[in-house]
């Protein structure tokens, strides 16, 4: 059996972690379906955020 890396292995993230992921996603979207002024500008930037964030809570073992 191949010896794996520490660098591939996962970890799920901590619960806070992927809330706020969510919520970040969360409101990317709601930004765009329902035109919000202030964040429609940013509302791609918000979802990527979240998908970045909830991958480095999967990557790193303490986030």
């Amino acid at each position: 059996m191949a010896r794996r890396s520490r660098a591939t292995r996962l970890s799920a993230p901590k619960v806070v972690t992927f809330w706020i992921a969510v919520l970040l996603a969360l409101i990317g979207v709601i930004a765009v379906v329902a035109p919000i002024a202030s964040l429609v500008e940013y509302a791609l930037w918000l979802v990527v955020a979240g998908f970045v964030l909830l991958a480095l809570g999967n990557l790193l073992e303490n986030l």
